[in-house]
């Protein structure tokens, strides 16, 4: 990660350098994958402004601040600028979760997990109304040994699954 320093309309002191290298490296951990951090000091009058440009592979963040103390403002946007890699971080993980959730609804089964056992999710689902020959052409061009389609003329699901004899099985729930 490269660190870059600029200072317009007032000198930059060697605490003010330390102060930000000590903050960064304890953002490091939420920062991955950052190339790049621009730290850019201002000053009008009695006004300190600090901006923060935290540059990433995909994505860029900017944080600003202002006030009467240098520190202070730095404090706050260092602040900020953890509340917003936070809130990204939790958006990521959240949007990876949902992503899953979407392919096919959560199955749990308390009696597989006491056995040590694991649910490995499939996606031998065909979302296309389909009859059973359909569906067993569509087996025998895959090499997958089950699929789950819906009903030509309905709404409900079944099952189709290649038996060790060779033939197909169908599985239609009642109801």
């Amino acid at each position: 990660m490269m660190v870059h320093y600029t200072a317009r309309r007032t000198p930059l002191a060697p605490e003010v350098k330390q102060f930000c290298e000590k903050r960064l490296k304890s953002l490091e951990k939420l920062m991955r994958g950052v190339i790049e951090v621009d730290l850019i000091f201002s000053a009008t009058r009695n006004r300190q402004m600090v901006e923060i440009h935290v540059k990433a592979k995909g994505a860029g963040l900017v944080v600003q601040e202002e006030g009467l103390e240098l520190m202070r403002v730095l404090i706050q946007a260092f602040d900020n600028l953890e509340k917003k890699l936070k809130k990204d971080k939790e958006k990521f993980r959240e949007k990876k979760r949902r992503k899953g959730r979407e392919i096919m609804p959560e199955v749990t089964v308390p009696a597989a997990a006491e056995t040590g056992r694991r649910i490995i999710r499939s996606g031998d689902v065909s979302p296309k109304p389909m009859s059973a020959e359909e569906a067993a052409l569509q087996l025998d061009q895959t090499k997958r040994d089950i699929l789950v389609f819906r009903k030509f003329g309905s709404e409900r699901w079944a099952i189709l699954y290649r038996r060790k004899d060779g033939h197909y099985g169908l599985v239609e729930p009642e109801g």
